[in-house]
């Protein structure tokens, strides 16, 4: 991938990723993580051709411009975003996937002085909360992710949550649970809204009541359904009228308005770099 198509992958990203993203210069004058992991990307190119001092002095700039610190020796894989930013610290031997996520105040550290690989090794799509603490050279599966104030001393297996000091395991996922989670975000699309954190492992009330609501919702679906099938298998004529449409302005004008403002941002997204 060239310079311009990855400059743009990462901005595309941030829009994906950030509802506060308002506009491309906004993302290229007030993203230090952004910044950081640019700055990153030729300190990096700079270590790995033995240009050391010079790759440390400007990983030690890039860290007095953005409160991110990244050592140079670190690798990290494709739209990886930092949100604020601002404590992050990600040490030599950290290995970092694609579409990994990590907020303010996560550190990806050592727990030994001896040299090798020491520091942490994430998957894709791996999502850390703020001031989490990776220690070791452990790995974070593909689709881990890890709560706030966490401290994390063990691999995590994929598409598990864990939270906690020492990290612990409070949501695996099973057949049952990719079933029931897919099943809410169809209903969600069909009414309207987002179903954003709504899962099964999410420990806000009122996403899991909303949750709740879809699954009561589908079962009732499913029963009218049912019944007016049978009603018209023994000669009735019932259901017959097609439901009328809901106006999704009803239920959350504000919201949509803000979706199709951001998609029509992302839509229009062509830097000139």
């Amino acid at each position: 991938m060239g310079v311009i198509a990855r400059l743009k992958d990462d901005i595309a990203s941030i829009y994906h990723r950030d509802p506060a993203a308002n506009g491309t210069i906004e993302i290229l004058f007030n993203y230090p993580g952004m910044q950081a992991i640019w700055i990153h990307r030729v300190s990096n190119k700079l270590w790995v051709r033995n240009w050391r001092l010079s790759a440390r002095c400007l990983s030690t700039f890039s860290r007095w411009l953005t409160g991110v610190e990244i050592h140079p020796g670190a690798t990290i894989g494709d739209r990886f975003f930092i949100d604020h930013g601002m404590g992050v610290v990600i040490g030599e031997t950290a290995q970092i996937g694609n579409d990994c996520t990590l907020y303010h105040g996560v550190t990806l550290g050592g727990t030994t002085w001896q040299a090798g690989k020491r520091h942490p090794t994430l998957g894709n799509n791996v999502v850390i909360g703020a001031g989490a603490k990776i220690l070791g050279p452990i790995t974070m599966n593909d689709g881990a992710r890890v709560g706030s104030n966490s401290v994390v001393v063990k691999d995590v297996p994929a598409d598990t949550t864990v939270v906690g000091i020492p990290g612990r395991v409070v949501a695996t996922p099973s057949a049952q649970s990719k079933e029931t989670s897919q099943r809410r975000t169809e209903m969600a699309k069909k009414y309207g809204f987002d179903a954003y954190a709504v899962s099964p492992d999410n420990p806000d009330p009122v996403a899991n009541a909303i949750g709740q609501m879809l699954d009561h919702m589908h079962l009732m679906d499913s029963k009218v359904q049912e019944v007016c099938q049978a009603v018209q298998n023994m000669g009735g004529s019932v259901c017959t009228e097609k439901l009328p449409e809901l106006d999704v302005e009803d239920f959350s004008e504000a919201e949509l308005a803000a979706a199709q403002k951001r998609q029509k941002s992302l839509d229009e997204f062509d830097p000139i770099i």
